[in-house]
């Protein structure tokens, strides 16, 4: 085994602070017994917070695909039509779950250099004059290829077209690290997980779920058991749940609330923004490109990063990952093998992100990529910058 700590630049799953760990130690205690009631209320209402609603959250355990099931199924019934945006890999597999639950998802295509235009979307439901259309799912922060959408946008391009469809985010790699604003932005349904800005491990799941959706929840008829709003709810009321939850990955998720909560979540996204400029920075100053063409979309949580023609980036992953024990995103389906993803997100800080930089700069070296030397120095440059900026602003 080599000798340090692995660095684990996936985005997401990311790395999850001792501090998380250790809460999740604590010995499993009776999820009926009067004790757990605090645990699942801290965890409920402080769900609340990070989404910033004053709806109902409700926890699964499960990853975050079972969370896009949760909103479709509780909202929908067979048939209906739900517009769909391709912004990536992610907005396709949940494009995929849509058809295999009997819905009709029409989707808008997208080059996965962007996020989704609003624009595009409110001509879509100008066009459906007899309201076809019940959803409109976005992607807020797409994994596979950096891009964010402007979710306030979409809801005004649906508010401008005067459309009742609800809106349901995918919020899976951007709440906690990412502005995010569920009420403010009139989003019916946001779906996260907790492996990513939460810095749990995998095996818990959200939704955050406005008035308007819960009233499309009494007559959907889409069937539902496990993933059911109804039956979370009145559980949910008193701090419990309706089946045995993850008992210790709450424990954790409390520990994870405490956390963001301390260092405060404008804070939080300031963090990310910077170590998203100065990601950017290092791939200009290397002479490569960044998947995501807008300058306005681009994601503070991952880098996306284009390979020079006729260069393997899973080579480039393999040969990283050999000599410096770094693991970096692969490129999914479309872009496969042409893109490597550098994670910056969750439990993470500047001398962190050097460290990733300089494996990756070794690592491109090393697997005779043709680029230039002086990345790290550019993004450190720019986290002097952005910090400077970021404490006058505090």
């Amino acid at each position: 085994m080599p000798a340090g700590r692995h660095f684990l630049q996936i985005p997401g799953p990311s790395n999850v602070p001792d501090r998380i760990l250790r809460a999740m130690d604590y010995p499993t205690m009776d999820h009926r017994g009067p004790a757990f009631a605090e645990v699942g209320r801290k965890a409920l209402e402080g769900m609340k917070r990070i989404f910033r609603t004053e709806a109902r959250v409700v926890i699964y355990p499960s990853s975050g695909t079972g969370a896009w099931e949760a909103a479709l199924v509780n909202t929908l019934s067979p048939g209906d039509t739900v517009l769909m945006y391709e912004t990536g890999h992610f907005a396709m597999l949940w494009q995929k779950l849509a058809g295999k639950l009997g819905l009709n998802p029409v989707f808008i295509e997208g080059d996965w250099r962007s996020g989704a235009d609003a624009g595009a979307i409110e001509a879509r439901l100008r066009e459906d004059r007899s309201h076809e259309i019940k959803a409109v799912c976005v992607v807020h922060n797409e994994t596979s290829t950096g891009s964010v959408t402007d979710v306030a946008a979409v809801r005004r391009a649906m508010d401008a077209a005067n459309h009742p469809a609800l809106l349901m985010v995918d919020t899976i790699s951007s709440l906690a690290s990412i502005d995010y604003r569920h009420d403010d932005w009139g989003v019916d349904v946001t779906v996260s997980g907790s492996q990513k800005g939460l810095m749990l491990p995998p095996g818990l799941s959200f939704n955050a779920v406005s008035d308007k959706a819960m009233r499309a929840s009494e007559n959907a008829g889409l069937k539902r058991s496990y993933w059911s709003w109804a039956e979370m709810a009145g559980p949910n009321d008193t701090g419990y749940f309706p089946y045995t939850p993850a008992t210790n990955l709450l424990y954790g998720l409390n520990a994870a609330i405490d956390m963001l909560e301390e260092e405060g979540l404008e804070a939080v996204f300031a963090r990310h923004r910077r170590h998203g400029a100065a990601a950017r920075a290092a791939v200009a100053a290397w002479g490569l490109e960044v998947l995501c063409k807008v300058p306005s979309d681009r994601s503070p949580v991952l880098t996306a990063v284009l390979m020079p023609e006729g260069h393997s980036a899973d080579r480039f992953r393999a040969v990283t990952l050999r000599n410096y024990d770094m693991s970096l995103g692969n490129g999914l389906s479309k872009v496969a093998d042409r893109v490597f993803r550098i994670g910056h997100l969750g439990d993470f800080n500047d001398l962190m992100l050097i460290g990733t930089l300089a494996g990756v700069e070794m690592g491109l070296r090393d697997a005779c990529v043709p680029c230039r030397a002086g990345g790290v120095q550019a993004a450190m440059t720019v986290l002097g910058e952005k910090f400077a900026q970021d404490r006058a602003a505090a």
